[in-house]
């Protein structure tokens, strides 16, 4: 597989079927092909080359090889933009030195050094601004230059209202500013605080499921939102005496808490103050 996907949101298969030269490029370049001959020539050398210069005793590279750790953008002949991908793989690709050491400097050959005007033509043709829903889930985000690319992306979200971040390792997303977002899920990752969630003013449903956030504290922060529906399934914090209590005292507007709507037993009581008195019996 690839090292970045994409699925367009059109069909069923995940590509455009009007466009037929993404479509040739992307059948290419992306699947594992059943039928020798229709394998492009220049890929059936290209795979003879890289089978000589491995180990006789491995298998030789598929066909795809080359490509593995292109994104779309990189592949020619085609003009799908970011905002057409439903679930693209979105993480980059290896350093010049790590592929080197990993023994695979054979997938340089696909790269080329870019220019300024080349550099802006693949922003233009990423065009994460005009996404409204995107699913950025497994990414894989194993290195440092990866979570930096992984961000970049998404400070350009500014107009995303339904976003998916699940089991990407993410530890803090508070310089993020999401301001269109109406629903998030960053299932599964490593948050330990409210405060390390990205900036979601227009919030209305978050799931927070499998995080390791302790405490309640920050939570409040979201009661200006229209905030409705919160999972905070398998969180230290669910173990949290009156925790139900708790989550719907700081956020009165919440009507759903871990899949169940509030109830009237998860209003906190009023506080009761007991007046003695003394009196004296005759």
């Amino acid at each position: 597989m690839p090292w970045i996907t994409g699925y367009v949101q059109t069909s069923s298969s995940g590509l455009t079927t009007s466009n037929q030269k993404f479509f040739k490029s992307y059948s290419t370049c992306c699947s594992i092909l059943s039928d020798a001959h229709n394998i492009p020539s220049v890929l059936s050398q290209n795979r003879g080359i890289l089978g000589q210069n491995w180990d006789s005793r491995l298998p030789s590279p598929l066909p795809s090889d080359s490509f593995k750790y292109l994104g779309w953008c990189d592949i020619e002949e085609h003009s799908v933009q970011g905002n057409q991908l439903h679930c693209p793989r979105v993480r980059e690709g290896p350093s010049e030195e790590e592929l080197f050491f990993r023994k695979e400097e054979h997938t340089l050959k696909k790269r080329k050094r870019v220019t300024d005007t080349e550099k802006w033509e693949k922003r233009l043709q990423e065009n994460w601004e005009n996404c409204a829903e995107l699913n950025l889930s497994f990414q894989d985000l194993g290195d440092l230059y990866q979570v930096e690319n992984f961000k970049r992306i998404l400070r350009r979200l500014i107009r995303v209202e339904k976003l998916w971040l699940v089991d990407n390792s993410l530890t803090d997303l508070s310089a993020i500013r999401l301001p269109r977002c109406r629903e998030l899920n960053v299932n599964k990752n490593h948050f330990t605080s409210f405060k390390q969630l990205p900036k979601i003013p227009q919030i209305q449903h978050l799931s927070l499921a499998e995080n390791n956030i302790a405490t309640l504290s920050g939570i409040s922060d979201f009661r200006s939102t229209p905030l409705e529906s919160l999972i905070l399934k398998r969180n230290p914090c669910e173990f949290q005496e009156r925790y139900r209590q708790l989550v719907f005292s700081n956020l009165p507007n919440l009507k759903i808490l871990d899949g169940i709507p509030k109830l009237p037993e998860d209003c906190s009581p009023p506080e009761v103050r007991f007046f003695y008195r003394m009196c004296t019996i005759l």
